[in-house]
């Protein structure tokens, strides 16, 4: 089997973006909050758990794509581009929003709200998110990338995460309070009615993982994974290129994580460790799979992902969409004070907990595994019709 991919296509690249989709959408979706295993739980504050690899990983994947996307305009600027790149990031942003519109509205109906007023109401709508970040990321790295030549992309890159790093140390960004920079930003910028509530260590602040300050180093982020598309495509043949990629995930990881003795490695203030960490992680999974799937050709096993990859923002947007639904719905349940419950609330307690054996937390993921499966479904149907919805 030849070592060279067709057509200049990395299957292994899809089914990456793939496993990360399909693992952020199972991890959105517990049966429980309450009742989740540790493995599948972000890190409260200070640490790293396999949920804290997916939203990474798929910045990183992005940044990859986005070199690859941008080789038709030869990496110069130019109208054409400027143009396609905001309006792009300008409908990502959008989406996120009406994403977040579609929650706030439902779940005022739902308290009983008028339709009217619920739907007109943004006084505590979400402005920032998964979506909205990826929009700026993309936006800003990818105008970046088209500005400036690689050495001195490199150097920006660097650039941004030692100058965030002594934020972060000036600006007390590793604690969990008020005072911390980032979330003083985000009040002062978007008002705490527009900022996601989080609870660390009994504490609850207005405190936004997505936040605008933390945005910065992800586009950093975002512009490694296009350094290392860069790197890839610089080559034909996927053992050079597995060698390049094991090569810088290691020494991202490794540095990440000895730097992290000064900043800790962090997701929801995205540290320039966690940063360094991830892609690294990223970049080294990204050469096992190539190993895997386009050299040594194991490629059945990855079908399931492969129909996620191909249309991975439609798919995260679904799944979000029908977590949404699924909370919204009411169905009878004589259990339930109310005498009814969410859909969601119904699958859970009607159907996993009997297969669980009354296992909370085994029934919790056996409907985040059987959600996943269920938008599989939309995304199979599309993967079979060659229908690839781009956003």
């Amino acid at each position: 089997m030849s070592d060279k991919p067709k057509q200049g296509r990395l299957l292994a690249l899809d089914i990456l973006r793939g496993i990360t989709v399909a693992g952020m959408i199972m991890v959105n979706n517990p049966g429980s909050w309450g009742h989740i295993y540790t493995p599948l739980a972000h890190a409260q504050w200070h640490g790293l758990t396999p949920t804290d690899l997916v939203f990474p990983f798929f910045m990183f994947i992005m940044g990859v794509s986005t070199y690859m996307s941008l080789r038709r305009y030869d990496f110069r600027m130019s109208r054409a581009a400027a143009l396609k790149i905001l309006r792009r990031t300008a409908v990502i942003f959008l989406i996120g929003l009406a994403i977040a519109w579609l929650s706030l509205t439902l779940r005022r109906l739902a308290a009983g709200g008028g339709i009217v007023e619920a739907a007109v109401n943004f006084d505590h709508i979400r402005m920032l998110g998964v979506m909205p970040r990826l929009a700026l990321c993309y936006g800003a790295g990818s105008l970046l990338a088209l500005s400036m030549g690689r050495r001195a992309l490199a150097r920006t890159v660097a650039g941004i995460l030692v100058a965030y790093a002594a934020v972060l140390l000036l600006g007390h960004g590793l604690e969990f309070s008020e005072r911390n920079i980032i979330a003083a930003a985000d009040r002062a910028v978007l008002g705490e009615n527009h900022m996601y509530s989080d609870t660390v260590g009994g504490v609850t602040l207005h405190f936004d993982p997505e936040g605008l300050l933390s945005t910065i180093p992800s586009v950093a982020h975002m512009l490694i994974g296009f350094l290392c598309g860069s790197m890839l495509m610089a080559v034909a043949d996927n053992r050079e290129r597995i060698c390049r990629l094991f090569i810088v995930g290691s020494v991202l990881t490794f540095s990440g994580l000895l730097l992290a003795y000064g900043i800790p490695v962090n997701k929801k203030i995205w540290s320039p460790t966690f940063v360094l960490t991830t892609c690294g992680m990223a970049a080294s999974l990204l050469g096992l799979l190539i190993w895997i799937i386009d050299i040594r050709g194991h490629r059945r096993w990855c079908r399931f992902f492969e129909a996620f990859g191909v249309n991975p923002l439609f798919m995260y947007c679904l799944g979000a969409v029908l977590t949404i639904l699924m909370g919204f719905i009411r169905v009878p349940y004589a259990a339930a004070e109310a005498g009814s419950i969410s859909l969601k609330g119904w699958i859970y307690r009607a159907v996993c907990m009997p297969m669980a054996g009354d296992d909370a937390t085994l029934a919790s993921l056996l409907f985040a595994l059987a959600f996943v499966a269920f938008n599989w479904v939309f995304g199979y149907i599309l993967y079979k019709k060659k229908i690839y919805i781009k956003i």
